[in-house]
């Protein structure tokens, strides 16, 4: 059986593997969210999402509206940190 410290030593390895940048920063003693509470991109694909919405809306064009509603579905289920284990990643529970 393991000991505590081999065991600690292979969490850590595994999170290097996994997110190299978040190890870093711990290393660093400068911590940053791990990248499944990082949500730049979901942010910036819903504010997209909502400005072809409210265009489509405004100037009456049925593509545009049905383009901001699919973009904008797309960007909310980024938001979901459970994501990955659609692929097979596993994901710590946020709770």
């Amino acid at each position: 059986m393991p000991t505590y410290d081999e065991r600690l030593r292979d969490l850590e390895e595994q999170l290097r593997h996994d997110d190299p940048g978040f190890a870093e920063a711990m290393s660093d003693g400068t911590p940053r969210p791990p990248r499944e509470y990082r949500r730049r991109n979901a942010w910036l694909w819903l504010a997209v999402g909502l400005a072809a919405l409210g265009m489509g809306i405004a100037v009456g064009h049925g593509l545009l509206i049905a383009t901001g509603l699919v973009v904008t579905g797309a960007a909310a289920h980024l938001f979901d940190p459970q994501r990955g284990r659609l692929h097979g990643r596993d994901i710590p529970p946020t709770r």
